[in-house]
């Protein structure tokens, strides 16, 4: 029987791990606390931990978690900027679940776009205080305008075909294009300079942190709409909220946020929040913020945890792990046909 110690436990999250626990051999104790450096010592004397996308595991958690005897990290989630991977590297084996549901993001996507530029958010409130006036609701139609994509991987092509779905022009940017997509790629420029709505669905690496900021945000369209369901610190927010001030931004629909690890999938609703970028952006009329929640789905739930409970089934009969990456290349096993290491 194989022990995990799963951190940032949500309900959510039991319903399924613990429904296809039983046909993987594995012991689950669940600990509500995200996992950091205050809280690696719970793992002591598992050999597996379960770990989420806004959990710190720098150098000093590897090493507090090596020490302890663990050998598997199980990240149930697609980002894992969050790891030191050169830390971990010859100590710990990295899994990730790369593909849980690109429909549920993509749609999330979609929703989010069409909640902003409809004014449905608003129109939700008004109503709830039998308020049925329009004023201040005028919205536009997507049919015929331009949206840029940026990242053309599994969600980037999902969302793609949604937005072909609506009669939509599509401009897309990915340092690594995809020819076999009906898609007119260009540079990320021309794609600021061409589109009224820009989504990003891309990974969060040194070369996309802050792509976009005061240059880009300069570049792009008067109005331009943005919309951001990947990785936060994709977007400067400071330079965001500058852009929707000046009306340089027409608005903005926001999943994710680059400060959001000791906020997001927690009620702070009686705190008073520290971060005054956050607070000033969620005021704005023009801006819809979710909780990174784009990827809560029932569908994607289950991929998750059968995902991440077969990577650690592979590593316990000592089998190459379909998903498991390290710092020096994230296809390595799929190379060499082994292990990292």
């Amino acid at each position: 029987m194989t022990k995990i110690a799963f951190f940032d436990t949500k309900p959510y999250d039991k319903v399924w791990f613990d429904h296809f626990s039983g046909d993987y051999q594995v012991e689950i104790t669940y600990f509500e606390s995200k996992l950091n450096h205050k809280t690696a010592p719970l793992a002591h004397g598992y050999e597996v931990v379960c770990a989420f996308v806004n959990d710190t595991i720098d150098e000093q958690v590897i090493e507090n978690l090596y020490q302890g005897g663990v050998r598997l990290l199980a990240m149930r989630c697609a980002g894992y900027n969050n790891i030191d991977f050169k830390a971990s590297f010859g100590k710990i084996h990295i899994v990730r679940v790369p593909a849980y549901s690109p429909y549920a993001v993509a749609e999330h996507a979609t929703a989010l776009l069409l909640s902003l530029v409809r004014q449905i958010h608003h129109s939700y409130v008004r109503t709830r205080e039998f308020n049925f006036s329009l004023n201040g609701l005028v919205g536009f139609d997507l049919h015929g305008k331009t949206i840029g994509v940026v990242g053309t991987g599994k969600i980037g092509r999902v969302f793609i075909d949604i937005c072909k779905g609506f009669g939509m022009r599509i401009l897309a940017y990915d340092p690594y294009p995809n020819e076999s997509i009906a898609v007119d790629y260009c540079s990320f420029e021309e794609l600021c300079r061409e589109s009224d709505i820009i989504s990003l669905h891309c990974p969060l690496t040194e070369d996309s942190f802050h792509l976009v900021g005061r240059e880009s945000i300069a570049k792009m369209k008067d109005g331009v709409v943005l919309i951001n369901t990947s990785r936060g610190a994709l977007v400067d927010s400071l330079a965001l909220l500058e852009g929707i001030r000046s009306k340089k931004i027409g608005g903005a629909a926001l999943d994710v946020y680059e400060e959001e690890a000791e906020l997001f999938y927690e009620d702070r609703s009686a705190t008073i929040l520290d971060d005054d970028i956050l607070m000033l952006l969620i005021s704005m009329p023009n801006v819809l913020v979710t909780s990174h929640q784009a990827f809560l789905t029932k569908e994607a739930l289950q991929n998750i945890a059968l995902t991440t409970l077969k990577s650690i089934e592979s590593y316990v009969k000592g089998d190459v792990m379909e998903h498991e990456i390290c710092y020096q290349c994230d296809t390595c096993n799929k190379v060499t046909g082994q292990r990292c290491f």
